[in-house]
């Protein structure tokens, strides 16, 4: 049954693997081929993912919602657009490093007209991406295809905006009730901390903490999880109390 729910969490993981094992019986060369960059490129988000996550944890912990919504909200009009733009352009690291800020910045507030133009900016007009365009294919050209890429990219903005609602993206956080102990999954980096702590309460499953006991038992249990709460590096743990 473990092992079922395993493959049932981990569904493209293991359709992936079953290619490769068919193009491994059916095309070695091929199959060493493709083994080979795959390697490459999960050696390269293997440097890149940890800073990505720090990052939006820093965006989630130290930016008020209040800041995002009004740069980068539905009601942050051209002005937002602007900024959305620009943020993307001078943003740093593969695209794929580009949707955990994304998602993170849309649940503080940035509407999705403005979560689209981030990430194409981020794709196809990046700063350093323009310097090298201009350098080998001359300053006109590069001028020339930033000007139409924006307007390609402010039409799909509003496009998107008006087809994809809040409630169509995948909701993944966990509502937080009072008095009771949740982990967000996505967050959590597998550090141990809250299970060497308080290993009543959690206990380390597949590399992740997991919630053993949901319920603190006592004002005093309560204090000690929240200060397990707020001494948690990736913020991933979920605990309140008004008493």
């Amino acid at each position: 049954m473990k092992a079922i729910k395993i493959i049932k969490k981990n569904k493209l993981l293991f359709i992936i693997g079953f290619i490769y094992l068919l193009l491994l019986i059916v095309s070695p060369d091929k199959a060493s081929k493709a083994v080979g960059n795959s390697v490459y490129y999960l050696k390269e988000m293997v440097m890149i993912m940890p800073v990505i996550f720090l990052l939006t944890v820093v965006l989630e912990a130290l930016v008020p919602k209040e800041v995002i919504m009004k740069s980068f909200g539905k009601d942050s009009g051209f002005k937002g657009n602007v900024l959305a733009l620009v943020l993307g352009s001078v943003s740093a690291g593969p695209i794929y490093a580009a949707f955990p800020i994304g998602k993170t910045m849309h649940k503080k507030g940035a509407s999705i007209s403005n979560i689209v133009i981030i990430l194409s900016a981020w794709a196809v007009i990046k700063v350093p991406m323009l310097a090298n365009e201009a350098k080998f294919l001359g300053v006109s050209f590069m001028a020339i295809r930033w000007v139409l890429t924006v307007l390609a990219i402010f039409i799909m903005a509003y496009i998107t905006n008006i087809f994809v609602k809040n409630k169509d993206l995948p909701k993944n956080e966990v509502e937080i009730e009072e008095g009771i102990i949740s982990i967000r999954d996505e967050y959590c980096i597998g550090c141990g901390m809250c299970a060497n702590r308080m290993p009543e309460y959690f206990k380390m499953e597949d590399k992740k903490a997991v919630v053993v006991r949901e319920n603190p038992d006592g004002r005093e249990v309560e204090l000690a999880v929240a200060e397990v709460t707020k001494k948690c590096p990736a913020k991933a743990i979920s605990f309140y109390t008004t008493s």
